[in-house]
């Protein structure tokens, strides 16, 4: 999949190869364009569908569970499109500008030119600060997920999973099934909030049964299930011993060596920023989104978002998204689309966007963790900025907004450049200056997105320069 294009005209780029980035392209090439497709995995699938780094005797059903058919679909619908279109996997898109972008592989830095930009860029773990999260065997819930998918293994002998959101409960029970011990699922939200999944039974009825049997196969396993868990630490000196929290008042304590951990997911936003995307503040993400239209037009012209990355909607929203991108984009060129398919899209994607409202209401976020967090308790991992120090930057310098308080204070600095610490650290500013989160603003994304060697960095500069 490298041939190059022969159409003198740039090629469309499509950013990311999951769910949504191969709806995009199947579109693209059945209306007969060749789209360039990069993404950072070794293989197509995203994280939903993320194959095996090597054979490990695992069938599809062992891996992804009920999903098999839609991932072995998925993976053969990309396989079919091999010599329609240009494939680079492995391939770090590090910066966008003037219609091009910049792209690391195979150690080198390319710049390519490209007509109508689809960004599928997917989602990161949202996570927040508490005592011992940065000791070795916490991983967060898509770290635990990939070790299990890609490289066979398990994060520990016995497993605690921590946080909130439907991928909570997914992970530990892919664990169970994969025959690992998993000593307990630690719910921040009460247990009356899931009281709110039947308000989606008649929008989503295969999804909230499967997401009962898993609950009940961890509960008839001697799981155990924990529910409005708050002032969670974890304990441990050199690495994971074990968990302490608080429920109905008092402390509980647990033994594990493995902990996964995450508080659902944030969309991967800084390549819609790169490109020059208007942001809004979406309550329901509770986070800055790139705008976009019922058919996924961002608010700059040829650039077209899709999936997780530009709202958190799962992974058949996704491959609906990426569909409707491609039929956007063909659109605005002038090329034959089908317009009835469209519409099926995007109602579709509102009755899904209706049971995300579901969700976010059975898995609501505990934006209480933060006001809570220790002062000695680490905020920014790569410039190792604690709690306290975030405080007493806020109030020595009256901050009020997330770029000046990565200013006064190097959070978001490092080499994650606030993809971790980010959503953290405007929980805890809002907190500290009595302001609701969207008025404390995001923070501004700058190329490159990912850590790269700076001498490729450099010449890509002296490229554009000339």
């Amino acid at each position: 999949m490298s041939e190059r294009p022969t159409s003198e005209r740039p090629q469309p780029l499509i950013v990311g190869a999951g769910p949504a980035g191969v709806r995009a392209a199947q579109a693209l090439v059945a209306a007969g364009l060749r789209p360039l497709v990069v993404d950072e995995a070794p293989a197509c699938g995203g994280q939903i569908y993320r194959q095996r780094l090597v054979p490990d005797g695992r069938s599809n059903k062992a891996l992804y569970g009920s999903e098999a058919a839609k991932a072995e679909a998925l993976h053969r619908d990309f396989a079919a499109l091999t010599g329609r279109i240009d494939y680079w996997p492995q391939a770090l898109l590090w910066n966008l500008r003037d219609g091009r972008a910049d792209v690391m592989v195979d150690g080198q830095s390319r710049q390519v030119a490209y007509d109508g930009l689809v960004l599928a860029t997917g989602a990161i773990d949202r996570t927040l600060p508490i005592p011992g999260w940065t000791l070795p065997g916490v991983f967060t819930l898509g770290g635990a997920q990939i070790a299990l998918k890609s490289q066979g293994c398990a994060i520990g002998n016995k497993v605690v999973f921590l946080g909130s959101g439907p991928l909570l409960y997914l992970v530990a029970w892919q664990y169970l099934k994969a025959g690992v011990a998993v000593a307990a699922v630690l719910d921040g939200a009460p247990f009356k909030a899931k009281l709110n999944l039947l308000r989606g039974l008649p929008l989503a009825p295969a999804i909230v049964l499967r997401g009962l049997r898993m609950t009940a196969e961890l509960k008839l396993a001697g799981v155990a299930l924990h529910y409005g868990v708050s002032h969670a630490r974890i304990l441990g000196a050199e690495r994971v011993e074990g968990l302490a929290w608080g429920e109905a008042g008092r402390e509980r304590r647990l033994a594990c060596d493995g902990l996964g951990y995450g508080l659902a997911l944030r969309p991967e936003t800084q390549l819609a920023d790169l490109a020059g995307c208007r942001f809004r503040f979406d309550a329901r993400d509770r986070a800055f989104l790139p705008e976009r239209d019922n058919a996924g037009r961002s608010t700059v012209q040829g650039v077209y978002l899709a999936g997780d990355g530009a709202g958190i909607a799962g992974a058949d929203a996704a491959e609906r998204a990426g569909e409707r991108a491609a039929l956007a984009l063909l659109e605005d060129r002038g090329l034959p689309h089908d317009a009835a398919r469209a519409r099926v899209l995007e109602a579709d994607l509102a009755r899904i966007g209706r049971f995300r409202d579901v969700l976010e209401a059975a898995f609501p976020f505990p934006a209480q963790w933060m006001k809570d967090v220790a002062d000695e308790t680490l905020l920014c991992r790569c410039e190792e900025v604690s709690a306290g120090e975030v405080r007493r930057a806020i109030a020595g310098f009256g901050v009020h907004e997330l770029n000046r308080l990565k200013a006064v204070s190097r959070i978001g600095m490092g080499r994650c450049q606030g993809r971790v610490c980010g959503a953290a650290s405007a929980e805890l500013l809002a907190h500290e200056a009595g302001r609701g989160i969207a008025a404390v603003g995001r923070l501004r994304s700058q190329a490159p997105v990912k850590p790269i060697p700076l001498a490729l960095a450099l010449d890509a500069h002296r490229e554009a320069a000339e």
